[in-house]
């Protein structure tokens, strides 16, 4: 009875931690849902399915990579996260600016954009993935949980970011690409600071 308390504590605790790594990929999600283009369901889930794959990935990559990276990423990792934040955000930024024929063009969950916000919003979950190999054993549930838990929040933040866009138009595009800015200044800040 005792172990199957104590297992049903861990899947608690990589349930919340799965929810705050989720966060990222939600307000991102949220971000490129105002953009103002035709949304389709392909590409929701293409950009769900990215993060949560990536998210999942990382934290198994971290596990799998241990501690000796942990110091070779730690002292940039929030940099990158920041310059490709600020880059996709920036971009979103100036479409705000453009002509409506000329912002449909892009589209945020193809290409180099979508891969950027992938590795920007699954850097934590390489430093958790590090964490997990010295107290969890059961990585493979572990990376399934973060994985699955950030496709819905990022279903869920591209779908309600898509209404407010519908709504609200232009003006939401451009705080989507302030969003991700401050994403990105929040990631930066924090590490420098130690919060």
């Amino acid at each position: 009875m005792r172990l199957l308390e104590t297992t049903r504590m861990n899947s608690w605790e990589i349930l919340l931690i799965a929810l705050g790594l989720a966060m990222d990929c939600f307000a991102v999600s949220l971000g490129i849902g105002t953009n103002g283009m035709k949304k389709t369901a392909r590409m929701v889930l293409r950009l769900a399915f990215h993060f949560g794959l990536f998210q999942g990935g990382m934290a198994f990559i971290g596990w799998l990579a241990g501690r000796q990276i942990a110091g070779l990423i730690s002292s940039f990792d929030h940099w990158l996260a920041f310059f490709l934040l600020l880059w996709v955000g920036g971009r979103m930024v100036i479409g705000s600016t453009k002509q409506e024929e000329e912002c449909r063009k892009t589209d945020p969950t193809r290409g180099g954009s979508l891969v950027a916000l992938s590795v920007a919003t699954s850097i934590d979950a390489l430093a958790v993935g590090l964490s997990l190999a010295i107290v969890d054993g059961s990585i493979f549930i572990s990376s399934s949980i973060i994985g699955l838990t950030s496709f819905t929040l990022s279903v869920s933040g591209y779908l309600l970011g898509d209404k407010l866009g519908c709504r609200f138009g232009k003006r939401m595009e451009l705080l989507g690409g302030l969003l991700l800015i401050g994403i990105g200044i929040r990631v930066l800040l924090s590490h420098l600071l130690g919060t």
